[in-house]
């Protein structure tokens, strides 16, 4: 018998992606508006990823099943 597909959630492979090592990588919030009060390099930091902590990448790879692949 075949597995069923499992399917992705769509909200969160928009938001994560998975590196070659299987981590987990999402981009920072608060870089949208309101910019002009936020230093130089607050926003220099905002725009960089950062990784998902471990203790919520079992849920996060649930969400995203076929995304380690």
């Amino acid at each position: 018998m075949a597995k069923i597909k499992l399917k992705t959630r769509r909200s969160a492979a928009k938001r994560l992606k998975v590196t070659g090592t299987g981590k987990v990588k999402r981009s920072k919030g608060w870089k949208r508006h309101l910019l002009t009060g936020k230093s130089p390099s607050r926003k220099g930091r905002l725009s960089k990823s950062v990784l998902i902590d471990k203790v919520n990448v079992a849920n996060i790879k649930r969400m995203i099943p076929y995304g380690a692949r």
